[in-house]
């Protein structure tokens, strides 16, 4: 299995790019035309008279600066006139950066960062991880998609943006941030403690799987940066020269990226017979765009995705299904159907504005649902267990979510805990005297921290070995079953 290495695009958060949002200066196809144009249009439109919708905000404006109580800083109210407007469109992927915000993004695009490596995004009204890159600290720790962030070292994230939330999470390497979040199965929310580090810019690893007689390559790619696409030929042609006999392309916990990064990847997988991808306008047109590809790879090709699966990698594996009818495997995809143009404001400051869908090859939107998989497979029970947090040691006749986890994590390292509801039976107590026995720890039958702790690094372990990854597994067995 390729290793699960840490990956990027951006540090805390994917900072600023919703769930994968396209941006970094590049127009949602691929050229500045666009956005150049916005750009010469509000200039043009400075100069015209005002709409009269705009009167009011004028009239505002100079009844605040001039008649205010006290001194008005002029900046500050427009930054807050504008940042009023696009919250109003309530749209978790269309936001404000001011000068500084917009500097720091665009420096997190350009090199490794620190932070803990997860993605975030606003999800019915609530900051929600969208996935944690893969090996990041994030993972190490437990975060999952879909987690939802309640508060940041103690503090309610209630009114936050995305980009004052990433603000919070980000950090200085070896430096540590907990969070505090709410997840499907768990009563209360559950706090996460990370250790912030550096986040590298690599995104694309490759391995050939030995299936039999058939060797089987694998590209892993972890996020859509700008230089994913230009890897992934030099990677796959790597593998193209071992004369592989089918390749699957994992994009599991992938959040997404730059636009022109996936298009230029589907540009050497998909033909020309079908579009690769729609972009729908404003007023419901809808543009096709093709590859020039006349045949396709002489092997079949296979997509993993899973829940932390968004945007780009969405658009990559619903192009691969519906104008190729490569199988996609794995679980649902995240859902997220919109694109995010960014218009510079020419002080620094920044519009991030979703100017339009895209849609798959039949011309599908996904947003909201996710892309199913043809072959569905879902990962053993234990690799749902959530981190454990023992102050007080668990132990007979406790039943809470803390106990659920530690069975789930004891019955996959087979230690058979009787049961995984959460109730800490006398066979879960036999269960945990074993693991302490094998692990050389005072032998007492309480879960305590240091038990705690060692039970989490053999679960995180079993989580890592090839043969446990059912969903890689069956994406092995599908390649195989296939004639070249």
């Amino acid at each position: 299995m390729v290793k699960r290495r840490w990956a990027a695009v951006l540090a805390a958060s994917c900072f600023a790019m919703g769930a994968g949002g396209m941006y970094g200066g590049m127009s949602i196809l691929g050229d500045d035309g666009e956005s150049a144009e916005l750009q010469r249009g509000g200039q043009s439109h400075g100069q015209a008279v005002l709409p009269d919708e705009l009167h009011k905000v004028q009239t505002a404006y100079q009844v605040i600066t001039e008649r205010y109580v006290e001194k008005v800083d002029q900046a500050e109210l427009v930054e807050g006139a504008i940042d009023g407007m696009v919250g109003s469109l309530e749209d978790p992927y269309s936001a404000y950066m001011d000068a500084e915000t917009a500097k720091q993004f665009d420096d997190s695009l350009d090199s490794s960062f620190e932070g803990i490596g997860t993605e975030i995004t606003v999800a019915d009204g609530k900051l929600t991880i969208v996935a944690p890159f893969k090996d990041s600290p994030a993972e190490k720790a437990g975060l999952k998609p879909k987690d939802q962030i309640v508060s940041i070292d103690g503090e309610s994230v209630d009114g936050l943006t995305i980009y004052e939330a990433t603000q919070k999470i980000r950090g200085k390497k070896g430096t540590t941030v907990t969070l505090s979040v709410m997840r499907s199965g768990l009563t209360k929310p559950l706090d996460v403690k990370v250790k912030r580090d550096t986040i590298p810019i690599e995104t694309v690893f490759a391995e050939v799987e030995e299936a039999g007689n058939r060797q089987i390559g694998v590209l892993e790619i972890t996020s859509f940066s700008e230089d994913t696409a230009k890897d992934f030929k030099e990677e796959l042609k790597k593998l193209e020269k071992k004369d592989i006999d089918g390749l699957i392309i994992d994009v599991r916990g992938n959040p997404g990226g730059f636009l022109t990064s996936v298009e230029n990847i589907l540009k050497e997988l998909v033909t020309e017979n079908k579009p690769y991808l729609q972009i729908e306008e404003k007023d419901g047109r809808k543009v096709p765009y093709f590859s020039e590809k006349e045949k396709v790879k002489p092997y079949p090709i296979s997509v993993l995705v899973d829940e932390g699966s968004a945007s780009a990698s969405e658009i990559l594996a619903g192009a691969l299904k519906e104008a190729e009818g490569y199988k996609v495997i794995g679980q649902r995809s995240f859902g997220k159907g919109t694109v995010q143009q960014p218009v510079p404001l020419g002080d620094g400051s920044n519009l991030k504005l979703t100017t339009h869908k895209w849609l798959t090859p039949e011309g599908n939107w996904i947003h909201g649902k996710g892309i199913m998989p043809d072959i569905e497979v879902k990962q053993p029970d234990y690799f749902y267990a959530h981190p454990l947090q023992v102050d007080e040691p668990l132990k007979r006749e406790m039943n809470d979510d803390r106990v659920k986890s530690a069975q789930m994590m004891l019955e996959g390292l087979g230690y058979a805990p009787g049961r995984t509801d959460g109730y800490f039976s006398e066979e879960t107590e036999k269960a945990v005297r074993a693991l302490q026995i094998k692990e050389g720890l005072k032998e007492t039958g309480l879960l305590d921290k240091e038990t705690a702790s060692r039970l989490e690094e053999r679960w995180m372990e079993e989580m890592g070995k090839e043969k446990n990854d059912l969903q890689l597994q069956a994406a092995i067995a599908y390649m195989k079953s296939l004639e070249r």
